[in-house]
């Protein structure tokens, strides 16, 4: 019994210096990051532009897609969402890939804003302390606002205004549901799920958000398919 305990001992020894070194790390990226440009000023710069779209400029059509598609656990959960990590974890191990991130939207606005478009650890550690950061200082609202500014949509599209008046020539606003699920799911990639690049994978992806929105009681289920079914 002994053996073990010294055994248990020193891999929780183990394991604290390891987080201690990993805590160190994204701190220090995130840190380097505000020295070049403070927080508050990235903000600024985006709230600031032109064409900016507050919260209550949004259609709740395209609010309601982005959250079911993006992170529906959105508003119940802090700057970091452990169940949707644990599962992306458990899912990369499974298919061997790093392709599921189990990234919230607030990480996102942290990547977007700060950080480059890079997949490494270090600005996965950034991003995680950036994310409080942004939680700590903004209303999920503010944060929400600032993903659909930033986000890319193709075409040289940057931010929900520009997107929504380069593809559909109207305001976020007055997105439709059918409008506002095909925008929704274009930043995850742009290059493929534009509409005007891409048709078919395009409306493959807006069926995914359909199918989200529904799943989470945004729309209903026939709702969904006579969008899906005016594609055909």
């Amino acid at each position: 019994m002994k053996i073990f305990r010294k055994l248990f001992l020193i891999l929780f020894i183990l394991l604290a210096v390891a987080f201690a070194i990993v805590f160190i790390i994204g701190f220090t990226y995130y840190s380097k990051a505000l020295d070049e440009k403070p927080l508050i000023t990235r903000i600024d710069e985006v709230t600031n532009q032109e064409h900016f779209v507050t919260y209550n400029e949004l259609s709740k059509n395209y609010v309601n897609a982005v959250i079911a598609v993006e992170d529906h656990r959105y508003y119940d959960h802090g700057a970091i969402d452990l169940y949707a990590i644990g599962r992306a974890i458990w899912t990369n191990i499974r298919s061997g890939s790093l392709d599921e991130g189990g990234s919230t939207i607030t990480q996102q606005v942290a990547k977007n804003i700060i950080f480059n478009q890079d997949k490494t650890l270090i600005r996965k550690l950034g991003e995680i302390f950036a994310a409080f950061d942004l939680e700590k200082n903004y209303s999920k609202e503010e944060i929400l606002a600032l993903y659909v500014n930033t986000a890319y949509f193709g075409e040289g599209y940057y931010g929900i205004y520009d997107a929504s008046m380069g593809y559909y020539n109207k305001e976020p606003k007055d997105l439709t549901i059918d409008e506002a699920s095909m925008l929704a799911g274009v930043p995850n990639a742009p290059s493929a799920y534009a509409p005007t690049v891409n048709p078919d994978l395009a409306n493959k992806r807006q069926k995914h958000v359909l199918e989200c929105m529904v799943k989470y009681n945004y729309i209903s289920q026939s709702e969904a398919d006579s969008i899906i079914n005016n594609k055909k």
